[in-house]
């Protein structure tokens, strides 16, 4: 990855609350003076805005890139013309003004090599992934690990511990 500020990643297997996860850590980053900008990879469309809606209205008109804009946020809606135009995440990174943001959290490309943490549960009997992926740096996780690791390991529940170790152990460090 090629970014001037730090980049870091979330993987995880769907159900592990990476979403619930990151509602926590982001408030807990601000505290301690960060501006964070997060990425969210979904595997499903989805839609900002609604039918009855200019913005809708305009976009489904065939607008390529629809920019909604009001005093307190702004949103641009691309449209790509088939799946395969989708930018891959250093795109996205590049599309973000790095005026605004300290550090940028990216929820999901599990299958891409840049500094992630893991978080595992238990209960969900899933594989860990740092063991096929070197670019883990921490494992978040809600049980002992079965065997020992070289990397800190983190209680999922304890949001405070898992944003020192982001700031102090991570963006400190970059």
């Amino acid at each position: 990855m090629i970014s001037t500020i730090p980049i870091l990643g979330f993987s995880a297997y769907s159900g592990t609350g990476k979403t619930t996860l990151l509602r926590q850590i982001i408030p807990a980053l601000k505290k301690r003076g960060l501006r964070v900008s997060v990425i969210k990879h979904a595997h499903h469309d989805f839609d900002l805005d609604f039918p009855g809606k200019d913005s809708y209205e305009l976009r489904k008109s065939g607008a390529d890139q629809t920019v909604i804009c009001t005093m307190t946020r702004m949103a641009t809606i691309t449209e790509f013309a088939d799946p395969s135009d989708e930018p891959d995440l250093q795109q996205i990174i590049a599309s973000l003004d790095m005026s605004r943001a300290d550090i940028v959290l990216v929820e999901g490309y599990k299958g891409i090599h840049f500094p992630k943490i893991e978080l595992h549960r238990a209960a969900l009997r899933k594989p860990y992934l740092h063991e096929k992926d070197d670019s883990v740096i921490a494992i978040a996780c809600d049980a002992p690990l079965p065997a020992a690791v070289s990397i800190p390991v983190l209680d999922i529940n304890d949001i405070e511990s898992i944003a020192t170790f982001i700031y102090d152990d991570f963006y400190r460090k970059q």
